[in-house]
């Protein structure tokens, strides 16, 4: 049995005790094994390093796949865009802000408010019609909206905001 010469020995002990006992390791992401399709940084939870998640294409996809079929101005007729919902994307990363500066691979730059993420809202598309996207057909990620679901969606602003060739984001307060 332990013994404390007084009261506020054993409090400390105690104390000590239980934040030993909750302080677990933060999570990590793993390592990228594939080429990096994706960095995020700024205020985000989890990291694979130097405060930023390294993504590769099979790490997207573990988060989670999703599908969009509908029709853009930029391409002939309606697709079906896979890949990872924004919102599913931002949780697993544990993200918290205000807006995610996006940027793609020629350093075109958007903002994206973080409210856009919602369920059945927009997706960071990898794939189109079943064919992972190049740089040539507007990948590695394009920021896809459900614009058939909602005339919500098919306005400027949304427009502006769907950016492809999207290797980076930060998550700003």
């Amino acid at each position: 049995m332990m013994t404390f010469p007084n009261v506020q020995s054993a409090s400390a002990a105690l104390f000590l005790t239980f934040a030993l006992a909750g302080a677990a390791p933060a999570e990590h992401l793993p390592e990228p094994h594939g080429p990096v399709i994706l960095t995020v940084e700024g205020t985000i939870a989890r990291t694979n390093g130097e405060g930023r998640a390294r993504l590769d294409l099979q790490m997207l996809r573990d988060i989670g796949e999703t599908t969009i079929t509908t029709d853009t101005i930029w391409t002939a007729g309606t697709s079906e865009f896979t890949g990872v919902a924004l919102d599913d994307l931002l949780d697993y990363l544990g993200a918290e802000g205000q807006e995610i500066d996006a940027r793609a691979i020629n350093d075109y730059a958007v903002t994206v408010p973080i409210a856009d993420a919602v369920e059945g809202g927009p997706i960071l598309a990898y794939a189109m019609d079943g064919k992972t996207m190049s740089r040539r057909d507007k990948g590695p990620l394009w920021l896809i909206y459900p614009y058939a679901s909602s005339s919500t969606y098919r306005t400027e602003v949304i427009y502006a905001r769907s950016i492809w060739q999207l290797d980076r984001m930060t998550v700003l307060d």
